[in-house]
């Protein structure tokens, strides 16, 4: 997978199996200061993804933070199990790679990956410092029935899901289409390198799986009825134009506790991926959110 220059990969073995991650290689950053907040990259949900999502963003922290960036079982360069994994697994996994963290450290996430952490927090106030959530959402949130929607009922047809994987998703073409379509809402940001990225994602052994189990909503739940109860300094940032999770969807969320989400930004034209549509743009909230959680 990519990795950027002054980073190396490593991995770990963990109870759902070996997990890749990424982080700052000692020979070319100098040690972070023993009192910095460690921060842990986590990729969202869907075909293609992996670390690679935060790889234009964790750079800027390295002289300053303890950076690590994984890649969640099913995806990127972790391992692919031949079963699809529940909720309850992935709720597992991250409790496991934030214990991975010297101290208690500031989680950046996205999407459904976000809204899993959400309920990690809710369960390990004492373990998480902040949460700095791109676009978080259950996906059944506020009532709403994934289960319903055309590419839901392909994917659950036996042989049509392998068909519908490999034909539509797991292509250079259907990956391009898929950042052009749902994440990204200037598509000239699409480089050459985010769509290998995505696609050598997608095409690791069992890569369709997890993605397949994502796209049918096995791994879904309604966010809204978790979010009263957080209590961990949390920043929401949505692009204002994301598709899947519309910009209505955070505003209500953050309207859920005012006290725990202490700042709902949003985006003027941008996506769903705002680390890589504007990355300097996410790396400057995220370094505000780190200060004003130093104050």
């Amino acid at each position: 997978m990519f990795i950027p220059p002054g980073f190396i990969q490593r991995s770990v073995a963990l109870s759902l199996g070996t997990v890749a991650y990424i982080e700052a290689d000692s020979d070319f950053w100098p040690e972070p200061p023993a009192s910095a907040v460690p921060l842990l990259f986590v990729h969202g949900l869907g075909g293609g993804s992996s670390s690679y999502e935060w790889s234009k963003v964790y750079p800027a922290f390295a002289a300053e933070h303890l950076v690590l960036a994984a890649d969640l079982i099913g995806w990127g360069s972790s391992d692919h199990p031949d079963r699809p994994l529940t909720t309850a697994d992935y709720l597992s996994l991250l409790r496991e790679l934030i214990e991975l963290c010297p101290t208690s450290p500031v989680v950046v996430s996205s999407s459904l990956s976000g809204a899993m952490l959400v309920r990690v927090a809710i369960d390990h106030p004492d373990r998480l410092r902040g949460l700095f959530l791109v676009a978080p959402a259950g996906l059944a949130d506020f009532g709403q029935d994934p289960s319903r929607s055309p590419i839901n009922q392909l994917v659950k047809l036996p042989v049509i899901d392998q068909v519908l994987y490999r034909g539509a998703i797991a292509t250079a073409e259907g990956i391009k289409l898929f950042l052009t379509q749902r994440q990204f809402a200037d598509a000239s940001k699409i480089s050459d390198d985010i769509v290998a990225a995505y696609l050598k994602s997608a095409q690791q052994p069992n890569a369709d799986v997890a993605a397949l189990a994502f796209v049918r909503g096995d791994l879904s739940f309604d966010l809204a009825t978790y979010l009263p109860l957080l209590t961990v300094p949390t920043v929401l940032l949505w692009g204002e134009v994301a598709q899947l999770t519309d910009v209505s969807i955070g505003r209500r969320f953050a309207a859920l506790n005012s006290a725990a989400i202490r700042r709902f930004e949003v985006l003027p034209g941008v996506g769903l991926t705002p680390q890589l549509e504007q990355p300097g743009v996410t790396i400057g909230l995220i370094q505000q959110f780190l200060a004003d959680l130093t104050e």
